[in-house]
């Protein structure tokens, strides 16, 4: 596993490297992770670590996106990543992320091992939202060159979400070359827990109504919308209280988030917490009524959703970020960048209970044996066979017993509760809408057309 980043950690990618290396630890295979010396007190089961240092370059602090300190770190993956795979007789690469893949193709030429590049996003979303770079014209040509040749590196591709898997195939990489693998979950971490108790514990009321947003506070999470939509709920929800439980902030962010609370006068509504602890998480969402996905134009997916799902508790978000929810069977979801939407959304599952209980025990259901990393990691076993037999074919039918071809929700309506079938003419009219469009219609618009049909 090449991991260019921060690891353990507890956000997105590194959170799903160690659980996906130690799923195939659990199956029986040898899991090498090269890394940063950067860590977070997490602790890994099974896989074997080893980290790239340099003198006087911090280890401590934790960060999301470009830093310095990787242009030190990452030739000097090279070279370990090459004496690794001779040293340990390393039969796959399996890189992940942008660095990752560029790394383990470098290796690769050396060492001519197979390797499996894991995309979870694309550049041209996410670089230009960072100010390490400081124009912005420049990074967005930057990102549209790493697009462009990045993808292409690796002899087989796993997406997480299937619009990703789309950009692909969009760019050039071949179809045939990519399998969607969304992010995986430990639903064991999401035991039942005493809400009143939490609630207690952390300092907060019973009657209180709690809106919560978990991950990174950088500027791509679009944090903003959140603090719009609580400036719009504030006069409606004189018990209300939005959690922004962080577990990477840097002090910029920090600031514009606090700048903007004390500019809407929501300081008396909003909570910071940082630094939040992966085994904190749980408690957290339980001891809460509504979670929230502020991201949009998202092309990954966002490990924070199977948290939420597992959670059983109701989401409101943006369809952008929505990867494999469903407005008003799974979550309440708003055209991206409608505040006012986004706002009504979370109203809607804080004023209606049966309605925020549903979507939340369907969510729950939706993740079934879907998204755990016990079955993906038997997919991603099968993937690693492939490469190193060079046979594509004939394990196909054996890698979709464990991963799917798409994670895109079914068209649904009432009537599919009650076991009678949506004609195939508008099913096919209404996957073509999506295509054209890229947004989720409306449930009640789409209910309207079909009975009036």
């Amino acid at each position: 596993m090449v991991a260019a980043c921060p690891f353990p950690a507890n956000h997105g990618s590194p959170a799903s490297i160690r659980e996906m290396s130690e799923a195939l630890v659990e199956l029986g295979h040898e899991v090498h992770i090269l890394t940063y010396p950067i860590k977070e007190n997490i602790p890994v089961v099974g896989p074997k670590i080893h980290r790239v240092s340099f003198p006087f370059l911090n280890k401590d602090k934790v960060t999301v996106g470009p830093t310095l300190e990787k242009f030190i770190y990452d030739p000097l993956m090279v070279f370990r990543l090459i004496w690794m795979i001779w040293r340990y007789k390393i039969d796959v690469i399996h890189a992940h992320n942008y660095e990752g893949a560029l790394i383990g193709w470098l290796a690769k030429l050396v060492t001519r091992r197979p390797m499996l590049y894991n995309a979870v996003n694309n550049m041209v979303d996410e670089l230009v939202t960072y100010d390490f770079i400081w124009s912005k014209k420049f990074a967005l040509k930057l990102a549209g060159l790493l697009d462009k040749t990045i993808p292409f590196m690796g002899d087989y591709v796993t997406a997480v979400s299937d619009s990703l898997k789309a950009y692909l195939v969009k760019i050039g990489v071949r179809a045939d070359k990519i399998q969607v693998l969304p992010a995986g979950v430990n639903a064991s971490m999401f035991s039942a827990r005493d809400k009143q108790a939490l609630r207690e514990k952390y300092g907060y009321r019973e009657g209180q109504q709690i809106v919560i947003y978990t991950g990174s506070l950088d500027k791509f999470q679009r944090i903003d919308y959140l603090l719009d939509a609580t400036h719009l709920l504030k006069p409606q929800y004189p018990e209300l209280k939005v959690i922004l439980a962080s577990n990477i902030a840097n002090q910029k962010d920090l600031d514009t988030i606090e700048a903007q609370i004390q500019r809407l006068d929501i300081a008396d509504v909003v909570d910071i917490v940082k630094g939040l602890e992966l085994e904190k998480l749980p408690d957290y969402l339980a001891l809460s009524d509504v979670a929230t996905l502020p991201r949009t134009d998202c092309p990954g997916h966002p490990v924070k959703i199977l948290n939420y799902m597992c959670g059983n508790i109701p989401i409101a978000g943006f369809t952008g970020a929505a990867k494999g929810l469903h407005h008003m069977k799974t979550a309440v979801l708003a055209e991206d960048h409608n505040v006012e939407e986004f706002a009504k959304s979370i109203a809607m599952l804080l004023d209606e209970k049966d309605k925020a209980q549903y979507v939340a025990e369907q969510a729950r259901q939706t993740l079934g044996e879907l998204y755990e990393w016990k079955v993906l990691a038997k997919g991603i076993a099968v993937i690693y066979d492939m490469l190193i037999e060079r046979d594509f074919e004939t394990r196909k039918p054996l890698l979709k017993q464990y991963i799917r071809d798409s994670y895109q929700p079914k068209f649904w309506d009432k009537r599919q509760e009650q076991k009678t079938p949506v004609p195939e003419d508008i099913l096919e009219r209404r996957k073509g809408e999506r295509r054209k469009q890229h947004l989720r219609i409306d449930f009640i618009e789409r209910r309207r057309v079909i009975d009036a049909e």
